[in-house]
């Protein structure tokens, strides 16, 4: 009983009849345009005087109504109305205005329905409830019956009286069962008349996984830059507090590498962030290369006592310069997971060199702890693969049966890059 009651009477049912009765309403103008049109065909002066010739001017009203509904506005409007008072879920409806032939003739079928729907429900809205009213109280009020209300003669029997009211209660019950189930029929059509057609749809996926891809590309770039400087200004830190007292020299160039560390993250984390606005931020700072950025990498990961060796044996200047960014971006991450996962003293290897048209970077160092083996990485190693993806090479990455972390990625330097979607690469960081 309290679910029927609930579709009834609930809160969905209340906005769906609010629904209705705006469908109501604005059936009302061409109702009486086509109450103008009966009365001369009938020969009628009152035409709301009939019954019937309400019908037919409502139904000569419903084409016009059609025919109007293709006005640009009329999908994005009655879409938000269903939203909000049908429930229907905002991404099976589209907001857009209706531009080929079948969206028009959706959205007309869907305006004449609405209004077909509401100008019935409206009707009956406005003549059941005094109705019922009066046959509820109408045993208790003995004064009213006679002719004084036009009241059919049958409700001069006593048992009719006694009827009377659950009569007017089960009117109002069905005016409520009649505005639940129109309600109903309209969101569940609504999809099928308003919802985004396979061209759209398609756009709509098209643009979200633009925007997904734009996010992964920012997440990857906080991920390598800022994760990156904090491991490494946290072992610089903790390295020159451990020699404080008897080597100034090395705490001296481990403050001097945390200044270099952090001014160099805060410029690529105003890169980063200039992507989020609109285009980049005049003023902010390039994207670090592995031309022009390498040395210093390697600078202030040593500086915090990791043992780096690197070996180099391409031309970081002759590398194309997308390939140079991601790179740099591979080497950086590398460097980073050996900070976390190897030991401040462990010996790290770096390898960069060209070989058959491809730049291979190479970065080994010992497995002391187990966490970076785990099945499918952390997030790291997965932007890493997202990068050599995107430029058409691999990256893989696990231990060696020495107990050697290696992480190896090859990038391609002929042919054009892939341009991430939603992004120019020539434009921000890549």
């Amino acid at each position: 009983m309290s679910t029927v009651a609930l579709t009834l009477f609930g809160r969905r049912a209340r906005l769906r009849w609010i629904h209705l009765i705006l469908g109501g309403a604005l059936a009302m103008p061409y109702v009486l345009v086509g109450s103008v049109v009966m009365g001369p065909v009938t020969g009628s002066a009152d035409v709301f005087g009939s019954l019937a010739l309400q019908l037919a001017s409502f139904g000569v009203g419903l084409p016009l109504a059609a025919v109007t509904s293709l006005f640009p506005l009329t999908r994005p409007l009655e879409s938000g109305a269903v939203r909000w008072l049908c429930g229907v879920d905002k991404d099976r409806l589209a907001y857009g205005p209706a531009r080929t032939r079948g969206e028009k003739g959706r959205t007309a079928a869907w305006f004449t329905l609405h209004l077909g729907f509401g100008g019935i429900v409206a009707g009956m809205s406005l003549a059941l409830p005094p109705f019922a009213a009066v046959l509820i109280v109408l045993p208790l009020l003995a004064g009213l019956r006679g002719d004084r209300l036009g009241l059919p003669e049958v409700l001069d029997h006593t048992w009719a009286l006694a009827l009377a009211p659950v009569a007017g209660a089960l009117s109002l019950v069905a005016l409520a069962g009649c505005a639940a189930a129109c309600g109903a029929l309209l969101a569940r059509w609504a999809p099928l008349l308003l919802g985004p057609t396979p061209r759209e749809r398609l756009a709509a996926a098209e643009a979200r996984a633009a925007d997904l891809a734009v996010r992964n590309r920012l997440a990857r770039e906080l991920h390598d830059s800022v994760g990156h400087a904090l491991s490494a200004v946290t072992l610089q830190a903790s390295a020159a507090r451990r020699v404080l007292e008897s080597d100034p020299e090395f705490v001296r160039e481990a403050l001097a590498a945390i200044e270099d560390t952090t001014r160099r993250t805060v410029g690529e984390l105003d890169a980063v962030l200039g992507v989020l606005r609109e285009g980049d931020a005049p003023g902010t700072a390039p994207a670090p290369t592995l031309a022009a950025d390498l040395d210093a990498l390697l600078r202030r990961t040593r500086a915090g006592g990791q043992r780096v060796s690197a070996t180099v044996d391409a031309d970081p200047e002759a590398l194309p310069p997308l390939v140079s960014r991601e790179a740099y971006r591979i080497v950086q991450e590398g460097l980073s997971n050996a900070l976390k996962h190897a030991g401040e003293r462990a010996a790290v290897d770096v390898r960069i060199a060209v070989a058959d048209g491809e730049l291979e970077i190479t970065v080994e160092n010992p497995v002391t702890d187990p966490a970076p083996c785990r099945a499918g990485g952390g997030h790291g190693l997965r932007g890493i693969a997202d990068r050599a993806r995107l430029l058409g090479g691999t990256a893989t990455a696990g231990p060696t049966a020495a107990q050697i972390w290696r992480l190896c990625a090859r990038l391609p330097l002929k042919g054009p890059a892939p341009t991430p979607p939603g992004r120019n690469p020539s434009k921000g960081p890549a």
